[in-house]
């Protein structure tokens, strides 16, 4: 099996190499393309109005001037372009990525854009933030990731479909299990803007996020981080609601027997 990993935290993140970890403990065909650049909150961005540059910084291991899904573009299109990979793991993201989270990550674009060239491809986050000692348990993914990769490989996809995987903040033998799990929705009293002055007095601001506990409803990503379990969620990249599409569509269609009429 060949595998293409890649992240938005960067080719130097520490992230990076527990996922090269866990991919080479499921194939030693394994490369990475990553962003040369921390390219977090980057979302399904491509770079368009200048050109892509990569040098290689080790081994099957190449950094990018772009974000994720340049890379994975980069990666498959270029320098897998011989035999293209047969899963995107793009990861391990410092921080969960979590509800509304999917809409920003680049670590999810990453596995967006495997997903749309027709490769199975799987997000990971780790939770980070909650320890009381302040630890980041990295060890986490590294010991449950390969299996649950595995798992995930033995199951039925549906089109157009990623997985997106958080651990908890907890230490591997005391993450509680695994579920699948829906988006979950935050309480965006969180969010917040930070002003602040430079040494010459002018503003500038910073998007702040406020880490908090809630108690979020069952059965979502958000509950079973809060629990101590590793959640799978699976991510469909057809957009559409079809329960709106279905209203919307008899609303429009009383208009079907008239023909619109000239209002200039």
């Amino acid at each position: 099996m060949r595998i293409l990993i890649t992240n938005d935290d960067g080719a130097g993140a520490h992230g990076l190499s527990v996922l090269h970890q866990i991919a080479k403990a499921i194939s030693d065909d394994v490369w990475i393309v990553a962003p040369e650049t921390n390219q977090s909150g980057a979302s399904h961005a491509l770079t368009l109005q200048v050109p892509l540059r990569y040098r290689e910084i080790g081994e099957r291991a190449f950094a990018v001037r772009g974000t994720p899904a340049d890379c994975v573009i980069m990666g498959v299109k270029h320098v897998l372009k011989d035999k293209a990979p047969d899963l995107v793991l793009s990861g391990v993201n410092h921080g969960a990525n979590l509800a509304e989270d999917v809409t920003y990550s680049g670590t999810i674009a990453g596995a967006m854009e495997g997903t749309l060239l027709g490769i199975r491809s799987i997000a990971m986050s780790l939770t980070i933030g909650f320890d009381p000692e302040g630890k980041q348990h990295w060890k986490s993914p590294v010991e449950h990731g390969p299996r649950l990769v595995k798992q995930l490989l033995d199951a039925e996809w549906p089109a157009m479909t990623l997985m997106n995987i958080n651990y908890p903040d907890l230490a591997p033998g005391d993450v509680r299990g695994v579920v699948a799990t829906r988006q979950g929705r935050r309480d965006q009293g969180g969010l917040h803007i930070q002003e602040r002055s430079d040494t010459w007095g002018d503003p500038y601001f910073w998007v702040g996020f406020e880490r908090r506990r809630s108690d979020p409803p069952q059965g979502t990503d958000l509950r079973a981080i809060a629990d101590g379990f590793i959640s799978v969620t699976p991510l469909h990249l057809n957009l559409t609601h079809e329960g709106a599409r279905e209203a919307l569509g008899e609303v429009l269609s009383l208009d079907r027997a008239s023909p619109l009429k000239d209002v200039g």
